[in-house]
């Protein structure tokens, strides 16, 4: 399958990237800077810009999905403002290129923590990441709301899930299980947590698998 991909150098991205690569998928990689990428086999780096609908059309037409692991990074001072205007240029892209599965990498902020309640709601969610969540908890309801005409996948990381935690030494296990709305925890009762590659694992599954369209879901092991 030929599979566009937005924010290949990224920490979650780039494990897309290894991933889709060792399924022996066909990627373009959308990138502001082409030199963060060196050339391997089924991989082409298209120079693009995600604030720009017209360029995104261009980059992905002819493919089969669009999978999107934006950030606008967390100490952009516009990190809202700017997470929007590339969720919006790039679902418009993506329609007009006539291209209509799209998978996106969202956050837990979005996860329901008591009925009605979302996670980046609750008075201690972390408030230097508030802004960034904020947006992307914005794109999963425009997403549920809007007939953007695209059969979407949403995923939700689990609570726990960020760099440096320690579900990431694991590296890629091919195991994880699955949740919708609610954040996923342990036995103890603590948030849920998976390593960057099985989550790249639990999208390239679904857009394998057809599975989740038009809904959110989260993993965790």
């Amino acid at each position: 399958m030929q599979v566009a991909l937005i924010g290949a150098t990224g920490f979650v991205g780039s494990a897309l990237l290894e991933e889709l690569l060792q399924r022996g998928h066909d990627v373009v990689a959308l990138v502001r800077d082409p030199a963060k990428l060196a050339p391997r086999p089924h991989l082409k780096v298209v120079q693009a810009d995600v604030l720009d609908a017209a360029a995104v059309r261009e980059a992905v037409r002819g493919t089969q999905a669009v999978l999107s692991a934006y950030n606008a990074g967390w100490t952009n001072p516009n990190i809202y403002e700017d997470f929007m205007r590339a969720s919006r240029a790039t679902l418009q892209g993506v329609k007009d290129a006539g291209v209509s599965r799209f998978l996106v990498v969202g956050g837990a902020g979005s996860l329901f923590v008591a009925p009605g309640v979302q996670l980046v709601d609750t008075p201690e969610f972390p408030a230097p990441i508030k802004a960034g969540a904020t947006a992307a908890r914005d794109v999963l309801t425009l997403l549920q709301t809007q007939d953007t005409g695209l059969d979407w996948s949403f995923l939700s990381p689990p609570i726990g899930f960020h760099g440096g935690s320690a579900a990431q030494s694991q590296g890629r296990t091919g195991q994880y299980r699955t949740g919708q709305d609610a954040p996923l925890m342990q036995a103890d009762g603590t948030p849920g947590d998976i390593s960057a590659a099985d989550l790249a694992v639990a999208l390239v599954d679904a857009l394998e698998q057809q599975a989740h369209v038009r809904q959110r879901f989260t993993v965790a092991y």
